[in-house]
């Protein structure tokens, strides 16, 4: 027997027609992407990557050791439960971290995040980096007056300058870069000694960064720019170490002779005690609990934001629950989701009967009601509600027309403003057409004719709607109730004008931390959880109803 190889099946154009069938497949995908890429990019630009943002936002905790990296490290060894203040290192770390940060006006910023964790600290911070110079000029005028030559700026960089200190020069760079969130480029015409950095390291990093701040942001020659106030006080620090003073005299670089001199002196200069000069500027930063924030904060990633949100904070034990007179937003998630439940049901037992009657009309008659249900979307949402602000108060056109009908006096006029019941008569007024609208067109697609045919078996009115039309007409109301519940969550225009303290939503706290407190992480962290439990509804509704029974008509 002889066997015969079986020849592959051959396409109109030659080729193997499995290879020609993929090669139309892929194509033919290609196509369908290059059609929706542009839809996928509207939604990647518009919701998912403004998503993505606030979940970074709500952990995101960066500031801290971006400007304070010396102190952060330097607290990492501090008991925050020992009941006492930190020793001197860390307010030295904390002088010259502060005085850099002050320079480039980001103390202020790092002030604001800690005042959300404890109040009083943005003043403190504010108020301090304005003093640090106070705290420097004692070592600065004596270290001139032992030796003239430190008034000079070509001295200093004579002094500062030389070879093999690349290293500490891309240290303090990105220490820089990391404290004002941008890249410094640039030469900085400098290059720092590695022989000055080992023997005098508090300096050598106090004038690097004096080095690339001059050059790189004041576009100044940093060989004729005098150095700030704490690089006299950084060089003070190290004269103090008794190893270092040896050092110095077997030294024999640039300035040795002047270093010599001083280190000769150094029982003349004043003694650094910068723990007692901070308490000075300020008795706050000899208490714990300053020092116990900020260690707690100094994360580049923290739970804190998420934490408050559920009325909790950090503390050197863990979570714990806030004060209870400070717990607020719990209270308010749960009044935002009972809220928009009695709106989502207002909004069913009105629109309910309006979109029967619209459904079931003649379409002439139909057209010109519709006309009347879409006409509040032609009205500006603040102009609705800043009128039913008018009609609701007790002085308002409801309040006159029940005390001129009698049905209520005069000195006891209905307090509908300022309530949770403002807030649910104006949002389901607003909110009533995205309920009428999926009814609507749910009913329209129900045939009259079923109701007809249970009527000739026997059923009653009742019986009939009951058992054959309501049945029908349930997607149109899950559909209605998504659209209305979600929109309500989110609400905070009309709470915020008709609420008052007692109807207010959520998103009205989130409103203020956006555009009043600008504590944005928290509120980050409100909408994360607000998402999450709209989320978690979302899929409760789908697992309980079913989400494909949810039409629009059809």
């Amino acid at each position: 027997m002889t066997d015969t190889a079986q020849e592959p099946m051959l396409a109109a154009d030659g080729r193997p027609l499995k290879q020609s069938l993929a090669r139309a497949l892929r194509r033919q995908k290609t196509r369908a992407l290059l059609m929706i890429a542009p839809l996928l990019l509207f939604v990647m630009l518009t919701f998912v990557i403004p998503i993505l943002s606030m979940l970074m936002r709500s952990v995101e905790n960066a500031i801290v050791p971006d400007t304070l990296p010396g102190t952060v490290a330097a607290l990492s060894a501090w008991d925050a439960s020992s009941g006492r203040a930190p020793d001197e290192v860390v307010y030295r770390h904390l002088f010259i971290d502060l005085f850099k940060a002050a320079e480039a006006k980001e103390h202020t910023k790092l002030g604001t995040r800690l005042n959300y964790e404890q109040t009083g600290q943005s003043s403190l911070f504010r108020t301090s980096g304005r003093k640090l110079d106070d705290l420097a000029e004692p070592y600065q005028d004596a270290i001139e007056d032992i030796s003239p030559d430190f008034k000079e700026a070509a001295f200093w960089y004579e002094l500062m300058s030389g070879e093999d200190g690349s290293a500490l020069l891309a240290q303090r760079r990105d220490l820089w870069n990391a404290l004002v969130g941008e890249e410094l480029s640039g030469e900085a015409g400098f290059m720092p000694s590695a022989q000055i950095a080992q023997l005098l390291p508090w300096t050598a990093r106090a004038y690097t960064d004096f080095a690339l701040w001059s050059a790189l942001v004041k576009n100044d020659t940093v060989a004729e720019e005098r150095p700030w106030e704490a690089v006299y006080a950084a060089l003070a620090m190290d004269l103090e170490d008794p190893a270092k003073r040896q050092a110095i005299a077997d030294y024999d670089g640039a300035g040795a002779a002047q270093l010599q001199a001083l280190a000769a002196a150094q029982s003349d200069l004043p003694a650094v005690r910068l723990r007692e000069g901070f308490i000075e500027l300020n008795r706050s930063w000899g208490e714990p609990r300053i020092w116990t924030t900020i260690k707690l904060y100094s994360p580049r990633y923290t739970p804190g934001y998420f934490l408050n949100a559920v009325d909790m904070q950090l503390s050197p034990d863990g979570a714990e629950a806030k004060p209870e007179n400070q717990q607020i937003y719990t209270q308010l998630f749960k009044r935002t989701l009972i809220m928009a439940l009695i709106i989502t049901g207002s909004c069913i037992l009105l629109g309910y009967p309006v979109a029967w009657i619209l459904a079931n009309l003649p379409a002439r008659t139909a057209n010109v009601l519709m006309i009347l249900v879409l006409l509040p979307f032609w009205t500006s949402l603040l102009v609705r509600t800043s009128a039913w602000k008018v009609l609701l108060q007790q002085q308002g056109v409801i309040n006159e027309i029940l005390v001129w009908l009698g049905f209520v006096d005069d000195a006891n006029r209905l307090v509908l403003m300022n309530n949770a019941t403002g807030t649910v008569i104006a949002m389901t007024h607003i909110l009533l057409p995205f309920m009428i609208l999926p009814l609507y067109s749910v009913m329209k697609t129900i045939p009259p004719s079923y109701l007809r045919a249970a009527k000739s078996l026997g059923a009653t009115n009742w019986t009939a709607f009951r058992r054959v039309y309501f049945p029908q007409s349930v997607p149109g109301i899950g559909a209605g109730s998504i659209l209305v519940f979600i929109l309500a969550i989110g609400y905070y225009i009309t709470p915020e004008i008709v609420g008052g303290t007692s109807g207010v939503f959520i998103s009205n706290r989130i409103a203020y931390h956006i555009s009043s407190s600008l504590n944005w992480g928290l509120a980050a962290a409100l909408g994360t959880i607000l998402l999450v439990v709209v989320l978690a509804l979302y899929w409760l509704y789908d697992r309980i109803v079913g989400i494909d029974n949810v039409k629009l008509g059809g």
